[in-house]
């Protein structure tokens, strides 16, 4: 019942911790579903830590020379379709199969990446050469583009897909455990992934689309290892294609339903900073060779090698933002097991509330032990707020639509990345990008020709800045970071997770006294969180999705009213 915070689990037998680790481990079919999240992850993430740097990396070094806008614009569509292709996708899952819903999603993923890795020789081709050279050229940016969405539409195909397969092979009352269990193995994937991707970038940028390409190649073989899950209760039957996708985009706008992905959207526009924006504010503005020489450096040189002179005395970036799916790999079944008797909707506002604190403590030092201190903070929260949400919607799913219910999960990233994307690359490139601050400098306290100035390399910049200052780099990064600010943004997105973490806990208590008869209430605390960051932030994208949360609310209560045949059928038999 959509009006109520108890897990589905909860009738379900008790068993000690050791009991449920027995069952989840015996169960051969969940280990394996388990080994194919790891090495998509393992890809997924090697690439995502290293991407935001590769998409602004100079023309004269190979890269594409993006600058932050287009960087938010391919972010923003890449998480709008990653994320919301599985409110549909899931329903198809649960329709037309698990595992073959997971290998179509492998082949898409992989020719993202191998796309994605020829960008810019492939926008020469388009363009006769006339992108050669260029910054940001629109051929270069098209094609990466390309590569992008095939990556997300992949992602989205294999997200219900994997969780479906998850879901049904968790026993009644090991799901909580199930779930954290899931998490925490996931983690395992997106720890590795920046080690290889940090090496393979040192040889050649385009190996780690390739590496990427292959591991991903890899679960082809492991899904010849386990047969399709039974699925039980209703599903979808027999339905149509028009059908499905009916039930599938109807379904997501049940007041209740959605203001919960509404709510803990905000959530997600803070964490995908960690990878969208966060490698490029370390790689301009953090100094981590405190780091690199405590830790890093002893811990090479134990096992006979030796810190890479391309590095330049930083420890990179990937492997700072790396201690968060360290952390979640090695604590996320502990948190999950010690919060399992908290309410969901209470845990998920707790973790938002630790992330907030977090990710405002990002911006208070260029000292690389304060970033680091502040990604471990935002991991503890992300272990405590993250694994709660999978486990409250498959609760609320009917039986046979675990992997339709699963897929609204992604909604939430949809919302958050999506216009947290937009909103953090124009914030970047407006006062964060270091370059386009120094060339902001020169013409402001140099009185240097503004055409002149943007003409120069992207590379020349900064060392013909710390000439005018009789400085070197760290002195002009640091006059810099004084004159400008460019650490305020983290307090725009703190303060987005704050007013999430406030409209889930009056959210929960709502739940807890609403009938479904007054879902009213629930749109209405949508429109005015909508509303309110809107206000707060003057980002010009919120009126826009106001209206359309609006519109498929009123939608919904409109044929709950008059024509309930039209809905769902858990949402038919609640009306």
């Amino acid at each position: 019942m959509l009006g109520s915070d108890v897990l589905a689990t909860e009738s379900a037998p008790e068993y000690t911790l050791k009991q449920q680790l027995g069952l989840l481990f015996g169960s051969r079919r969940f280990l394996l579903a388990n080994l194919i999240e790891i090495l998509e992850r393992l890809a997924y993430y090697g690439l995502r830590t290293v991407l935001p740097v590769y998409m602004v990396l100079a023309v004269e070094k190979g890269g594409p020379q993006f600058d932050h806008v287009q960087k938010g614009l391919v972010y923003g569509w890449w998480a709008f379709l990653q994320s919301m292709v599985p409110v549909v996708s899931g329903g198809f899952a649960d329709r037309f199969g698990y595992k073959r819903t997971v290998g179509l999603s492998i082949a898409v993923k992989a020719a993202g990446y191998l796309v994605m890795a020829w960008c810019v020789e492939l926008g020469a081709t388009f363009s006769g050469g006339a992108s050669a050279g260029v910054p940001g050229h629109a051929a270069v940016l098209a094609v990466f583009m390309t590569g992008a969405l095939l990556l997300a539409t992949g992602t989205a195909i294999f997200k219900p897909g994997i969780q479906g397969i998850i879901a049904l092979s968790m026993a009644d009352g090991t799901k909580v455990t199930g779930w954290a269990v899931f998490y925490q193995l996931v983690n395992v994937g997106g720890f590795l992934g920046p080690f290889l991707a940090g090496v393979m970038r040192l040889l050649d940028w385009k190996y780690v689309f390739i590496s990427c390409a292959i591991t991903v190649s890899l679960n082809y073989l492991v899904l010849l290892t386990f047969a399709e899950p039974e699925r039980t209760g209703e599903g979808f039957g027999k339905s149509s294609f028009l059908s499905v996708l009916w039930q599938s985009f109807i379904g997501i706008w049940q007041p209740r339903l959605f203001c919960f992905i509404v709510l803990f959207s905000g959530y997600w526009l803070m964490f995908f900073q960690l990878f969208d924006i966060l490698p490029n504010f370390i790689e301009d503005w953090v100094d981590s060779s405190g780091a690199l020489n405590a830790v890093a450096r002893p811990l090479i040189e134990l096992f006979g090698g030796t810190v890479s002179k391309d590095w330049h005395g930083q420890l990179p970036q990937e492997f700072m933002i790396n201690l968060n799916a360290g952390i979640c790999m090695t604590l996320a079944f502990l948190a999950g097991y010690l919060t399992s008797r908290i309410r969901a909707v209470t845990a998920m506002a707790i973790g938002i509330g630790i992330s907030c604190i977090a990710i405002y403590a990002l911006g208070f030092s260029m000292n690389g032990w304060y970033t680091l201190m502040a990604i471990g903070g935002f991991s503890f929260g992300e272990i405590t707020a993250s694994p709660r949400k999978s486990e409250y919607l498959a609760s609320l799913a009917p039986k046979g639509r675990e992997g339709l219910y699963l897929g609204y999960v992604n909604a939430t990233q949809a919302i958050g990345w999506t216009l947290g994307s937009v909103l953090a690359g124009r914030l970047y490139e407006a006062g964060g990008d270091k370059v386009v601050l120094a060339r902001r400098m020169l013409v402001e306290r140099f009185s240097q020709d503004p055409a002149a100035v943007e003409a120069m390399q992207k590379t020349a910049v900064m060392p013909e800045l710390s000439r005018l200052l009789e400085t070197d780099a760290a002195g002009t990064t640091a006059l810099l970071w004084q004159t400008y600010a460019p650490n305020s943004m983290w307090a725009v997105f703190a303060l987005i997770g704050v007013s999430s973490m406030v409209g889930l806990v009056i959210y929960g208590r709502l739940v807890q006294v609403l009938d479904e008869k007054k879902d009213w209430v629930f749109a209405v605390l949508v429109l005015f969180y909508t509303w309110a960051v809107h206000d707060q932030h003057r980002f010009d994208q919120f009126p826009l999705y106001t209206t359309v949360f609006a519109s498929g609310m009123a939608l919904y209560a409109t044929l709950r009213r008059y024509m309930p045949e039209w809905l769902p059928a858990g949402a038919r038999d609640s009306s």
